[in-house]
């Protein structure tokens, strides 16, 4: 009974991100993502705990605040142009305030606060379809009309998510909100180019969705949800923690990775436009970034010895085929498509 549930909520989130993605007017991408975010809901408070049970509040929340803001928008963009069509928005304020709806949807700042918080109370693969799946549908009407969103705020709204994320997940001891704050750099990264070069932008979405779900799948396999159980992951599974490695490293945009790419896509589009300060500024946030990027590294791989018999959980676990064969080829692409994607 359970599965069948699970099936159906999952079938209501495509169905919910498809009605978005092919969608010419603002009513029925709304009723798009408000299918795709009640159809999650379940999913992130059917564990039994009360910390699943505000994870759901929150973001139910917050997202019908965000959906209420793109209501808004979109009648005062059709009172003022006659048309419901998403491509037809001159105006600035329904722009500006639809920039801010979706960007509250996706969890950048200054409107994050929620996504630590969510990640934390929910399972760790509901938690990848929150910073993957659910990140789809409003990327797609951000690409959409990104041609008449204002230059300057989404600029200041993308280096603001790439410190405040950056020095978010410095602190944090849980995996689940240190990847949540990664996501919120991540985004940062994304809104840059947003106005100059959507394409770019959309490399960069695409690129951390493909690094970042190996690396969930991996964490909820090997059962390893703080910083302490990094310690023992080397002498449970030494396979999983060097993948594990080259995955964080990728996302902290280490050449020769995969993760190094859009992040020098993303500068090039900056300095190409006269912004060499704010590219500069970029990089150095994302320093803040690659300090517990590292940190996580150096408790997976260099802290134990592979001889080491420190860890007082089971050294066998019990590993789902599937799930593993799924996730071999997302993890090769992950850490090896860079010469491939930027020759």
């Amino acid at each position: 009974m359970r599965t069948t549930a699970t099936i159906y909520m999952l079938t209501g989130i495509s169905i919910g991100t498809i009605m978005v993605t092919s969608s010419n007017s603002w009513m029925l991408a709304w009723l798009g993502l408000e299918l795709n975010s009640f159809a999650i809901l379940p999913l992130i408070s059917k564990t039994k705990h009360p910390r699943s049970i505000e994870a759901a509040t929150k973001y139910f929340l917050t997202q019908s605040t965000a959906s209420c803001l793109i209501l808004f928008a979109s009648t005062i963009n059709a009172w003022q142009t006659g048309t419901w069509t998403i491509t037809q928005m001159p105006d600035k304020l329904p722009s500006t305030l639809m920039l801010i709806a979706l960007t509250m949807k996706m969890g950048a700042a200054p409107m994050h606060l929620w996504l630590p918080e969510v990640m934390q109370g929910t399972t760790l693969l509901t938690s990848l379809l929150i910073s993957t799946w659910q990140k789809i549908a409003p990327m797609v009407l951000i690409f959409t009309t990104s041609n008449h969103l204002p230059s300057n705020i989404t600029l200041m709204m993308g280096l603001l998510s790439t410190y405040l994320g950056g020095w978010g997940g410095m602190n944090q001891t849980h995996l689940r909100k240190m990847m949540a704050f990664s996501s919120i750099a991540n985004m940062g990264w994304t809104l840059m180019t947003l106005t100059s070069e959507p394409k770019v932008s959309m490399i960069n979405i695409m690129t951390y969705m493909l690094l970042t779900t190996p690396t969930f799948i991996l964490l909820a396999q090997t059962s390893t949800k703080t910083l302490q159980d990094m310690t023992t992951m080397w002498t449970t599974s030494p396979t999983s923690s060097i993948t594990l490695t080259f995955l964080l490293l990728s996302m902290a945009g280490l050449p020769p990775l995969t993760g190094f790419m859009p992040k020098l896509l993303i500068l090039n589009e900056l300095i190409s436009q006269n912004m060499t300060a704010i590219s500069v500024a970029t990089t150095m946030a994302s320093l803040l970034s690659l300090i517990f990027y590292l940190r996580i590294s150096y408790l997976t791989s260099l802290l134990n010895t592979p001889s080491s018999s420190t860890s007082t959980t089971k050294w066998r676990q019990n590993m789902n085929n599937l799930k593993m064969t799924q996730m071999a080829p997302t993890a090769v692409m992950s850490t090896t498509a860079l010469p491939t994607l930027y020759p």
